[in-house]
């Protein structure tokens, strides 16, 4: 497959004007990973801007994105926020995230001069002008929104034999650490692009395993919070049951503080109603981390037989016990039932949000049956590698009040959310861990998708209950990440653990691009 990758040129036009210092140290920074604490120091003590921490992350767009294919669009402003984020430092503003350059998934409203297109064609002049309600937190926080990412296209929800990270729009993502590799997905621009050290940090959103997945098989810590804590305004949906956004960054602590900034309240969407009575300070609630005493539960029928994998969680869980963690194996899996009725969910509540989004915006397309006309017009660029079954099944239900939906929420999400309370309370766990999936599949654009393996994600996409992705090392090369599941709500729980592993010995190696 080809990589098509859209960038406006403007901006890349605007690196070969004069320097506005030398930005050898924020390059250094970037590259080097140092966390954002560490780069609020260093911009405070005048190392250097947030304008040279924003060329850096330009200049490695440019040098590294026509590999990867993580980038759909800069946006042309970014430069000039960072300077605005740098007046507002020598003004003595204090804000933790302040002048620090992030990548957004391409399925999230931003305000800015970019499109907010699902990867699809049939978008691609979809100019909101409109923030989602994190994004403009995030903003409000002096962050700089640098770019929108490469996404599966529809967040993987089109068709069957779907290739995760490849769009109509943006072609193909590649694996910073074997391209021929995928990301996984359908958040595979932003896992990608963070982790090859294009921004400090970035948005992915996940229905299930779409954080998760691209954080494991790209080295990145991920968090798929609580659905509920973070705001869906002006995302393009799937589900309204499932869907949330969360933070993908190279280590915990940014996650935490991405995080802090991300949640609340949005009256906009009835899901976040309880988010502020749950949302805390979790980088400063997450002081003192340690894993002694902490009840981890392991269920073996979820991690698979794949023997490599097997034998790099084996050897994590023996480095959790020697930290003082205990480990419980959980014999028997009662989840295994929970998810029969996903799909079905999925389907009703993808056209009904789906149409009231497109309903909301300027774009041509109104309707989900509009996008698979699209599609159908369009078919030697938008179904050259695979269809579009999803979209189809979707547009014949026939709405939420209908039983099959009722019963299927039943069977799903309210069994899901129970077996795991029982799980929690039964064996009185802080978390119950396992490998998050397995190392990253070869790309093939003939038999889509090929990882046959198990993974952690289903069971809390499925529940909306919080689940963090941490490295936990590599099998031939390739990252592989352990997964916290966490009681709703219990974000800083499972960030406490992440941290408290992470001090252990950090397991991220980043990706060599030379």
């Amino acid at each position: 497959m080809k990589t098509k990758t859209i960038l406006i040129a403007s901006s890349f036009a605007l690196l070969a004007s004069p320097a506005f210092a030398d930005i050898n140290k924020a390059r250094q920074a970037l590259i080097n990973e140092m966390p954002i604490p560490e780069l609020e120091n260093a911009m405070d003590s005048g190392a250097f801007t947030s304008v040279e921490l924003t060329q850096a992350s330009l200049e490695r767009i440019k040098k590294y994105n026509g590999k990867l294919g993580a980038v759909l669009n800069i946006n042309p402003d970014a430069l000039s926020a960072a300077k605005a984020a740098d007046a507002a430092r020598k003004n003595g503003v204090k804000s933790p995230m302040l002048g620090i350059p992030i990548l957004v998934k391409d399925n999230v409203d931003t305000l800015d001069k970019m499109p907010t297109t699902a990867g699809s064609l049939a978008l691609k002049d979809n100019f909101t002008g409109r923030d989602n309600p994190a994004v403009a937190k995030l903003r409000a926080a002096g962050v700089i929104v640098l770019g929108k990412t490469n996404l599966s296209e529809w967040a993987n929800m089109r068709g069957d034999s779907s290739i995760s990270g490849w769009s109509g729009l943006g072609g193909q993502t590649h694996n910073p650490y074997d391209l021929k590799r995928t990301t996984c997905g359908s958040s595979s621009g932003t896992g990608a692009g963070v982790s090859a050290s294009f921004a400090v940090i970035g948005i992915g959103s996940e229905t299930d395993g779409s954080i998760i997945c691209p954080s494991n098989m790209n080295g990145l810590v991920g968090l798929k919070p609580t659905v509920g804590l973070v705001s869906r305004t002006h995302v393009i949906p799937i589900s309204a049951t499932q869907d949330t956004l969360g933070a993908m960054g190279r280590n915990v602590i940014d996650v935490a503080i991405m995080t802090n900034i991300m949640a609340g309240t949005d009256p906009l969407d009835s899901a976040t109603i309880d988010a502020d009575n749950h949302k805390i300070d979790y980088s400063a609630a997450m002081g003192g981390a340690s894993l002694v005493g902490k009840r981890l539960g392991i269920l073996r029928d979820n991690i698979g037989d794949n023997p490599k994998t097997n034998a790099a969680f084996n050897k994590t869980a023996e480095k959790l016990k020697a930290a003082g963690a205990i480990l419980i194996e959980i014999p028997t899996n009662r989840l295994q039932q929970v998810n029969e009725g996903e799909g079905v969910v999925l389907h009703y509540e993808l056209k009904d949000g789906l149409n009231k989004y497109l309903a909301s915006t300027n774009s041509k397309m109104r309707t989900l049956k509009d996008l698979i006309a699209f599609n159908n017009a369009n078919a030697d660029k938008e179904l050259q590698f695979f269809g579009q079954e999803d979209f189809i099944k979707a547009e014949a239900t026939t709405g939420l009040d209908a039983p099959e939906y009722i019963h299927a929420i039943n069977r799903s999400h309210d069994l899901a959310g129970a077996n795991l309370n029982i799980l929690f309370e039964t064996y009185k766990l802080d978390a119950l861990i396992g490998p998050s999936y397995g190392p990253a599949w070869l790309i093939d654009d003939i038999y889509g998708d090929q990882y046959s393996g198990k993974s952690m994600s289903g069971m809390a996409a499925v529940a909306g209950f919080p689940h963090l992705s941490v490295p936990m090392g590599q099998v031939q090369g390739m990252p592989v990440g352990l997964s916290f599941i966490g009681k709703k709500w219990d974000e800083v729980g499972i960030l406490s653990l992440g941290i408290a592993f992470e001090n252990l010995g950090k397991m991220r190696q980043p990706p060599k691009l030379d």
